[in-house]
């Protein structure tokens, strides 16, 4: 690791959490330079959920490599760009009977949010926009704005504004509908509230904890938005594309967002690619109002059709998803309660499931051993204090076990601990 040390910034924060050099991937495992096999339940932070270097993404890509299609494009029609477009249409947006126009933004998830902020602004002619507490929704300025972390918010230096955070589901406890306190401040002339341009939430909270969003939080604030003509955008960039076992995390509520945000394991292959999903009628920008130069990444067009093609022409793969988020709860289950300590619980949907551990210091100490056991896992949540289990979708049944193996044991070495 001495080369890194040396040569790349403290701002580096993986490696040191996972300290070796990792030179092989396929689907589930990793290798290091040393020879060492890793079982990954990390994903790329969910930028890998068809598994590293997937065969069927690899050959579309080699092949169109091999005969020379076009690399870089910017926003220039192309080949793989109509695929890409035609496949989203036919594989996600006509089977759930949505309508959407598609901005390809810069390839970062951070810049997909910017757009959608921006849009939501210029649309409806206000400024305010509501975000919630514990919510991530990226580095840049208007994004970190939107996120909750005051370690991250106290990175930028400037002052953050035009935002408002409301508290998500679940933040005052089971027992308080923290809706109605939106509503009452929306209601209210005299709440000293702006009406907001528009709302940005996560069904499920990733960075913020595995903090997931009921069906009837989510149907309430849909409801809101439309009652009070703000839009909605649901941040799908870490929990679409099949994570939570349907291709949008939303499906579930039965909500249609105005604008949705799209980013991570889009491109199904590691390679960039950020979308926003835009209603049609509030598609109103001006051409090149918010541009990119790579925002024409064909290598990531390739893969992405690709794999929206070979994993959401039908519902078996959204099946095999939903039916491995069931084993893993299960297994987590049956882990934590080895822990004998009440406070510590399961949550999650689909194949993001997790323990809060209730300290940082618990769940860190779990993530050590397991990388020490063969196993990358990180933790989540405002204090760390979340082991986040986010293996590719696509990982065999028995290395999905063995990982779990090693996570059992890791958790009885820091019971036994007293941690």
């Amino acid at each position: 690791m001495e080369t890194f040390e040396r040569l790349e910034s403290n701002v580096r924060s993986y490696c040191r959490a996972f300290p070796t050099v990792f030179t092989f991937a396929r689907n589930a495992i990793l290798e290091d330079a040393a020879g060492r096999c890793y079982i990954d339940f990390f994903a790329g932070a969910s930028t890998l959920n068809y598994g590293h270097n997937n065969p069927h993404l690899k050959a579309d890509l080699l092949s169109y490599i091999s005969a020379d299609g076009i690399t870089h494009s910017l926003d220039m029609a192309t080949r793989a760009k109509q695929h890409f477009l035609e496949s989203l249409e036919h594989n996600v947006f006509q089977p759930r009977n949505l309508s959407y126009r598609v901005q390809f933004t810069g390839p970062t998830g951070t810049n997909a949010v910017e757009a959608a902020l921006k849009l939501a602004r210029r649309v409806t002619g206000r400024h305010t926009v509501i975000a919630f507490t514990n919510g991530f929704h990226g580095m840049s300025l208007g994004s970190v704005a939107a996120t909750g972390n005051r370690y991250y918010r106290n990175a930028t230096g400037v002052a953050l504004s035009n935002v408002t955070f409301m508290p998500y589901d679940g933040y005052l406890g089971p027992e308080v509908d923290t809706l109605d306190y939106f509503e009452r401040v929306l209601s209210d002339e005299g709440s000293g509230m702006d009406l907001p341009a528009a709302v940005l939430v996560e069904t499920i909270q990733g960075e913020g904890g595995i903090n997931v969003a009921s069906a009837v939080w989510l149907k309430r604030l849909a409801a809101l938005c439309n009652q009070y003509e703000i839009l909605l955008i649901v941040d799908d960039i870490q929990m679409g594309c099949g994570r939570t076992g349907t291709f949008f995390s939303f499906e579930e509520a039965g909500i249609v967002p105005d604008i949705i945000t799209l980013s991570k394991s889009l491109s199904g292959f590691g390679l960039p690619l950020a979308v926003v999903l835009i209603r049609p009628d509030l598609d109103q920008w001006r051409p090149g109002e918010h541009s990119g130069t790579f925002r024409g990444n064909n290598l990531a067009f390739v893969t992405g059709a690709s794999a929206l093609d070979h994993y959401w022409s039908d519902a078996q793969f959204a099946g095999e998803i939903q039916r491995k988020g069931q084993h893993m709860r299960s297994r987590l289950l049956a882990i934590v309660a080895e822990w004998h300590d009440l406070a510590v619980t399961v949550r999650g949907c689909g194949m993001i499931q997790a323990i809060d551990c209730q300290t940082g210091s618990r769940a860190q100490a779990v993530c050590r051993a397991a990388f020490e056991r063969g196993l990358v896992i990180e933790t989540s949540g405002a204090q760390d204090h979340v082991v986040k289990c986010m293996p590719p979708l696509t990982i065999p049944d028995d290395e999905l076990d063995r990982g779990f193996a090693i996570l059992s044991e890791c958790v009885q070495l820091v019971a036994q601990s007293g941690a």
